[in-house]
């Protein structure tokens, strides 16, 4: 990933690259505490290993930003994004959520460096950016499929457990007779 560069970036793109850098650590942070609090389930939910995967990629594409902002004379100022309030992910249907949520925020703060960088005439970031948000739609679409399979599956346990329960009252109320 070469990618054109000259002179100092823009006091405006220096800013949106730290804030997409520091951005990549929180959503880094927030999938390690996903993939940790899964690592002692015996039941691992196959997801769990995609969190521990994008722990690791996130901080490696903030390393990346802040690279590129020091190749281009950069000052790296990372701005205090707050922790997510969850220590108990649950049975993994919040976590997904919150991992979609998590990455939309995400593709939201890279359009806007993106954004930034086309109206500086940043080319050369631009297409440095592009990648990075081509990435996410494929990390949203995991995300999204996996929280549907879970969601169809919690309502075809809800619909078996209210089916056993008539079954059984059923019984009962025919045993009462």
């Amino acid at each position: 990933m070469e990618y054109e560069t000259h002179g100092p970036v823009s006091e405006e793109c220096r800013v949106a690259i730290n804030r997409v850098a520091s951005y990549e650590l929180h959503v880094s942070d927030a999938y390690l505490s996903m993939a940790c609090y899964y690592s002692e389930d015996v039941r691992m939910p196959p997801f769990a290993k995609f969190f521990a995967e994008q722990a690791e990629l996130k901080r490696e594409h903030a390393k990346q930003f802040l690279r590129y902002l020091r190749k281009r004379e950069g000052v790296v100022c990372l701005p205090v994004i707050k922790r997510p309030d969850i220590d108990n992910w649950g049975s993994g249907l919040q976590a997904l959520k919150s991992a979609v949520q998590l990455e939309n925020i995400l593709t939201n703060v890279l359009q806007d460096l993106k954004i930034t960088a086309t109206k500086d005439n940043e080319t050369g970031l631009v297409d440095f950016v592009k990648e990075f948000i081509d990435k996410q739609t494929g990390s949203i679409a995991f995300l999204e499929y996996h929280q549907k399979l879970l969601e169809e599956s919690l309502q075809q346990e809800g619909l078996s457990a209210k089916s056993a329960e008539s079954a059984e009252s059923a019984e009962t109320s025919v045993e009462e007779t």
